[in-house]
C-alpha cells in the first residue's frame, strides 16, 4: 500500500514537474519566423509539448479541418494522433461567429492547450497553417531536450486582399494529376485561395469535353516541339500530350476543396485556338488553309498530314497565331456553349476564365463571315467584334449563375458588363477596369510572370522565356497602384502570379520557377502593407526553407547565397 502511495506521488511530482517546466520555457523571436507574417503576434513563455497524448477535437462542422490537423502531427511526431468531435482533446478547433472576417482566425498555444478558432472552417484551415509553421520538425530544431513542442503565443490574424492566386498552364506541357495535388498543397501552405488552371492553348487542349471527343483525341496531342528559344533551332520530332478526364478533373476540384481553395479554370477564346481548330476545323475562318509554323519548324509527321489532305495541326511553336475562333460563324458560338456548359457541371467556382488576349484580327479582317458580322451589329472594327464575341459569351456564362475573368485585352472595344479584369500587361489594364468599377486581379508580368529568370546570368539558369523576377522584386509587387483612387481601390480584389510553361517541361523545372517565389508573393497578398519589411522576410524565409526541404521540393537558391543561412 505505501509503496503504490510513494508510486502515486512520484508520478504526480514527475507530471507537476514536466507541467512546470514547460510552462516556464523562455521562447525567443526566433521561434516565430512564420510566412505569411500574421497581423498581430504575441510572444509568451511557455510551451505546449505534442506526444501520444495529444488529441485534436473541435465543433462538428470542422471534422475535415480536425483530421487534416491530427494527420499532420501524426506525420511530424511519428505518434499516432486523432480527431475527436466530441470534444475530448487539448488541441481544439472552434468557430467563432463573433470574428468579423469571412478568412479571420485566432491562434492561442499555451503550455497546456492550444485553441484555433475561425470565422468559417477555412479561417481554422489558415490557423493550422500557422501552427505547422510554429512546428520544430519542419522549421528548426527542436527546443530543450529534443521533445516536439510549440512556441506559446497568442495570434491574431487576417488576409489584406480576398483573392490570392497562382496559376498554372498545363496546356504547353502536360503535368499529372499528382503533380496538380502536390501544388494545391503548396498553395493551401502558403494560405493561397485560388488556383488558376489554364486548360486550353494553341499547344494543347487538356480537358475532356464528352460532346467532342476530338478535343482530346486529337488537340491533346501535338507532334512535336520547336528546340530552344522559339523560333528554335529544330523540331524534335516527338509527340507530347495529355489531358485530364472529368472524373480526374472532380478529384482534383474535390482535392482543392478540402484545402479551401477554389479552381477557376481557363478555357482561351476567341485565340489561342489552334488545338481545338485542329480537332474542329469549322472554327476557323479558314479550314482548309494550313496550319504554319513559324520558320518552317514543323514536325515530319505534321507534314505528312498536311500533304495528305489534314491542313490543320496541333500548333508545335510557342507564338501568337492568326488562325483563331472564326466570330461570324454562329456555329463557333454552338460550339462554346456546349464545351462551357460541361466545364461549368465540372467546376462549382463562380467564375470561369475566357483569356480573351492576344487575339489578332488578320483573319477576321479578310473573313466574309465575320466582315458580314461587323456590319449587322454595327461594329466600328475588329477590336469592336471581339468585345461582341465576348459579350455574347459572358451573356451565356451569367444566364448559368456564373462571372467571367479575362485578361485585360477584354477592355478593347469595350469591356463586358460583369467581366472582372485580369491585368496582366502592366497595371494600366486594371487601373482603366477599377476605374470603371470593374473588378480586378492585379497579375502583372513585371513583378508576377514566374516564367521569367531568377538570375541575370542566364546561362547558369534552365531556360525560361526572358525577363529578370528575383525573389526580391516579387515581394515588392504591390496589387493596389499608388495613382489608383481611394474610392476604387475596393475594386482591387488580389493578385495572381502565373507560370507559363512554354519552356518549363518537367515538374522539378516547375518547382524550381515557383519556389520562393510563390513564397514572397504569398505575403504581399496576406499581410498588412505596414509590415512589408524585406530583411525581416529574407531572415523568415530563412526557416520556411526547412519545409521546402521536408516536402522535397526544388527551390531556386539564389536569394540565400548571400546570407548566413546553409543551402543544404
Amino acid at each position: 500500500m505505501i509503496k503504490n502511495i510513494l508510486f502515486l506521488l512520484t508520478c504526480l511530482f514527475t507530471l507537476y514537474s514536466c507541467t512546470n517546466r514547460l510552462k516556464e520555457i523562455p521562447n525567443t523571436p526566433e521561434d516565430y519566423l512564420i510566412i505569411p507574417k500574421p497581423q498581430s503576434l504575441q510572444m509568451m513563455d511557455g510551451r505546449y509539448s505534442i506526444d501520444g497524448k495529444t488529441k485534436v477535437s473541435g465543433d462538428e462542422g470542422l471534422v475535415s479541418e480536425g483530421n487534416y490537423l491530427a494527420e499532420l502531427l501524426s506525420s511530424v511526431s511519428r505518434q499516432t494522433i486523432t480527431f475527436d468531435s466530441k470534444g475530448n482533446g487539448n488541441i481544439y478547433l472552434e468557430l467563432d461567429t463573433s470574428l468579423s472576417l469571412e478568412e479571420e482566425y485566432n491562434l492561442l498555444v499555451e503550455y497546456d492547450k492550444v485553441i484555433i478558432s475561425g470565422k468559417t472552417p477555412r479561417a481554422v484551415f489558415y490557423g493550422i497553417q500557422t501552427l505547422r509553421q510554429l512546428l520544430p520538425s519542419e522549421t528548426g530544431p527542436a527546443k530543450s531536450t529534443g521533445e516536439l513542442t510549440i512556441p506559446a503565443t497568442m495570434i491574431k490574424d487576417a488576409p489584406r486582399f480576398a483573392y490570392r492566386g497562382m496559376h498554372l498552364d498545363v496546356a504547353r506541357h502536360f503535368f499529372s494529376v499528382e503533380f496538380v495535388k502536390r501544388y494545391i498543397d503548396w498553395l493551401a501552405i502558403h494560405k493561397m485561395n485560388t488556383f488558376h488552371w489554364h486548360l486550353t492553348e494553341d499547344q494543347g487542349w487538356r480537358i475532356e469535353i464528352k460532346k467532342y471527343p476530338k478535343l482530346t483525341e486529337v488537340g491533346a496531342w501535338r507532334n512535336g516541339t520547336i528546340v530552344g528559344p522559339f523560333p528554335g533551332t529544330a523540331n524534335d520530332n516527338t509527340k507530347h500530350g495529355g489531358f485530364y478526364t472529368q472524373e480526374e478533373i472532380k478529384d482534383i476540384v474535390a482535392y482543392a476543396a478540402s484545402r479551401h481553395i477554389t479552381v477557376i479554370p481557363e478555357i482561351e477564346l476567341p485565340g489561342h485556338g489552334s488545338a481545338a481548330i485542329a480537332a474542329y476545323p469549322f472554327l476557323s475562318c479558314f479550314p482548309s488553309e494550313p496550319s504554319i509554323v513559324p520558320n518552317d519548324r514543323i514536325s515530319e509527321v505534321s507534314k505528312r498530314a498536311q500533304v495528305n489532305g489534314q491542313p490543320k495541326i496541333v500548333q508545335e511553336s510557342w507564338s501568337v497565331y492568326n488562325d483563331v475562333y472564326c466570330a461570324g460563324n454562329e456555329e463557333t458560338f454552338v460550339f462554346i456553349e456546349n464545351v462551357l456548359r460541361e466545364v461549368m457541371e465540372l467546376f462549382p467556382s463562380n467564375y470561369i476564365h475566357i483569356g480573351g488576349d492576344e487575339c489578332p484580327k488578320e483573319n477576321w479582317k479578310r473573313c466574309p463571315q465575320c466582315q458580314k458580322r461587323k456590319k449587322e451589329e454595327g461594329l466600328a472594327d475588329e477590336h469592336e467584334l471581339q468585345s461582341y464575341f465576348i459579350k455574347r459569351v459572358e451573356r451565356f456564362v451569367n444566364s448559368k449563375g456564373k462571372n467571367i475573368i479575362g485578361w485585360d485585352e477584354i477592355l478593347e472595344g469595350g469591356l463586358a458588363p460583369n467581366a472582372t479584369v485580369m491585368s496582366w500587361r502592366g497595371n494600366e489594364g486594371g487601373i482603366t477596369a477599377s476605374r470603371a468599377n470593374h473588378n480586378v486581379i492585379m497579375s502583372p508580368n513585371s513583378h508576377c510572370y514566374f516564367d521569367h529568370y531568377q538570375s541575370e546570368d542566364r546561362e547558369q539558369e534552365p531556360l525560361a522565356i526572358g525577363g529578370f523576377l528575383p525573389v526580391e522584386k516579387v515581394y515588392a509587387f504591390d496589387p493596389i497602384p499608388e495613382e489608383l483612387e481611394e474610392d476604387k481601390r475596393k475594386y482591387i480584389l488580389g493578385g495572381q502570379a502565373n507560370l507559363w510553361t512554354e519552356y518549363i517541361d518537367s515538374e522539378e523545372h516547375a518547382e524550381y520557377m515557383f519556389f520562393p517565389r510563390m513564397t514572397a508573393l504569398s505575403e504581399v497578398l496576406w499581410s498588412p502593407k505596414e509590415s512589408n519589411n524585406w530583411p525581416d522576410f529574407k531572415l523568415r524565409l530563412g526557416s520556411f526553407k526547412s519545409i521546402y526541404h521536408a516536402l522535397d521540393i526544388n527551390y531556386a537558391k539564389h536569394v540565400f547565397k548571400n546570407s548566413d543561412e546553409s543551402e543544404n
